[in-house]
């Protein structure tokens, strides 16, 4: 039976579900929530689920007029009801009635279930697209609950716009706090049953996921085969999941459907604009605190918020830079001078980059879109960070103009030590150059061990400080998991370039120091010896003279475990 609380035009809406009905009993019932969606207009057509046992006709749509207003009954088989639920098998056209808010007529326990059902399937689905969207930021990842909300509702909207005024009420800021409790109620109880699955982890109240979670995706084949089952999601959702919704819009929105020409559509775009990016609720972490991904603070911006109060001057230069722009940020207060800079991620579809991808097919993949570059700096940073290692502090990211603010660090890159050690006599004059290299091998030998790879290891990355501290900078190529031989390679090789033909001596007690310091704590001597794989080396052979990659190389092969 019927709710007794509810009124007499939910008793009339259950009269005529029992009439559609027929000889099938009733599983479940309910009406969306007009109040909420601001469905307020009689013209507004009203959803109805009705969930039947044993529905002959599987899934069907039942126009009708109650009490001067416009509703529209789906009805669906049980079976076919629950198997959309935790399958998609429909691309959510029998259940998407749940995503949205509902009242309950009959069986509220039942529906409630189902609800979070769905809503844990979806909520999977999007972990899943953060962790092939965000491959290195998604281990620091801070989510707000909210961002699953508003993510699988736009998701619905982008396949069929016209929805928009059906949902703009719930989509916009001025959504109040009542409201969004309610909405958010399904989620968060979704939330906690994948806690208890280690799936995330709350911290505060933020959600972040599990590393278990985001190692199993990227180990199981989930890239294909998930776009594959999206695709088929799509077409179902747009033929079938929308079907409702378009019949309902052309039918009980006459007024409106008989004006939809190109101008307005373009009416329902500009009206998704005022929506609230789901992105606001994606966050990454740095020095100053927690950024949205949303984010689009620009230079200009940030100097009149970073340098609010007792600078006297402020200037902003182009700092070079030939893959990236750079510019340096420098800031007066009539004692001291303060630097930052800010680093623009281009993507890298020059002609001129190609032969070098080609020329490293095999040994080596490079990141080339400025989006994710941006992403692998930020989060490999943070992390070598929070592992106690000497990196520039991320003070702020705008992800939207792919904009990234660091501190400035003082020091000469490690280049000048190799060039030092190639026009130096004897090895007495370099020695001190080489026990750098050796504490720069320690050093990657204990990220090594934290399973990253830094991907571009040029010594020019590698700043030495006044004080003799090394500072490692560029992780736009760096990545958790990945070929660790590569970092040794590189360095290796790349360092070669700067020696002169007669210099196997010098190329030799190079790699034997940086491998020395590397075996001594504890690094994997199997990355070392394939390090001298003709892979690499062919690689390099393009700017490093033969001798000289020969004799790195065998340092490499010849390397000795450590007791």
């Amino acid at each position: 039976m019927i709710h007794p609380s509810f009124n007499t035009f939910a008793s009339k809406i259950y009269d005529y579900c029992n009439h559609v009905a027929g000889p099938c009993d009733i599983v479940a019932l309910s009406v969306a929530d007009s109040q909420i969606l601001g469905l307020i207009t009689a013209r507004r057509p009203i959803q109805v689920l009705l969930v039947l046992k044993a529905f002959p006709l599987r899934l069907m749509l039942y126009p009708k007029l109650i009490e001067e207003k416009n509703i529209v009954v789906l009805a669906v088989d049980q079976g076919l009801f629950e198997r959309d639920v935790t399958q998609g098998f429909l691309g959510e056209a029998a259940s998407t009635e749940l995503i949205f808010p509902y009242k309950a007529l009959v069986n509220n326990t039942y529906l409630y279930q189902q609800e979070i059902l769905l809503k844990k399937r979806l909520i999977l689905e999007l972990l899943e697209n953060i962790t092939l969207t965000f491959p290195e930021l998604s281990y620091q990842l801070h989510i707000k609950p909210e961002y699953f909300m508003y993510e699988v509702i736009l998701n619905r909207i982008r396949v069929f716009p016209p929805l928009t005024y059906s949902v703009s009420n719930i989509l916009c800021e001025k959504t109040n706090k009542k409201k969004m409790n309610r909405l958010l109620k399904g989620y968060l109880e979704a939330l906690r049953e994948l806690e208890k699955e280690e799936v995330i982890h709350f911290k505060n109240d933020y959600v972040m996921l599990s590393k278990k979670f985001i190692d199993s995706s990227k180990r199981h084949k989930i890239r294909l085969t998930q776009l594959s089952k999206n695709a088929t999601r799509v077409v179902f959702g747009s033929i079938l999941g929308l079907f409702p919704q378009v019949l309902n819009f052309i039918a009980q929105n006459m007024e409106l459907t008989s004006k939809l020409s190109l101008a307005s559509l373009k009416n329902v775009f500009d009206k998704t604009k005022c929506f609230i990016d789901p992105q606001k609720y994606l966050f990454t972490p740095t020095s100053q605190g927690l950024v949205s991904l949303a984010d689009r603070i620009d230079i200009k911006a940030f100097v009149e918020q970073f340098f609010a109060n007792g600078y006297l001057e402020i200037k902003v230069e182009a700092f070079g830079g030939v893959l990236n722009d750079l510019f340096i940020i420098k800031a007066y207060n009539g004692e001291s001078e303060k630097k930052i800079i800010v680093k623009r991620f281009k993507d890298w579809s020059s002609f001129k980059w190609f032969p070098l991808f080609i020329w490293s097919l095999g040994a080596r993949n490079f990141a080339v879109l400025g989006a994710s570059r941006l992403e692998k700096e930020c989060a490999i940073s943070e992390f070598l960070a929070r592992e106690g290692f000497n990196v520039p502090k991320l003070l702020h990211v705008n992800r939207k103009e792919r904009l990234l603010f660091m501190e400035f660090v003082e020091g000469r890159d490690l280049s000048g030590n190799i060039k030092h050690i190639a026009g130096a006599k004897n090895q007495t004059v370099f020695q001190k150059d080489l026990e750098i290299i050796t504490r720069l091998g320690e050093t990657y030998a204990k990220i090594h061990a934290l399973e990253v790879v830094l991907g571009d290891t040029k010594p020019e990355n590698t700043l030495v400080t006044p004080q003799g501290e090394l500072v490692l900078l560029d992780f736009e190529q760096a990545s958790h998991r990945g070929d660790k031989s590569w970092d040794v390679a590189e360095f290796l090789y790349f360092t070669g370039h700067f020696l002169p033909l007669n210099g196997d001596f010098k190329a030799n007690a190079i790699a034997e120091a940086f491998i020395n310091g590397y075996l001594s704590s504890d690094g994997d001597v199997n990355v070392i010896r394939h390090a001298g794989l003709i892979k690499y080396t062919r690689v390099f052979s393009i700017f490093t003279l033969p001798n000289i990659l020969r004799v790195m190389a065998n340092a490499c092969k010849k390397a000795e475990r450590r007791q």
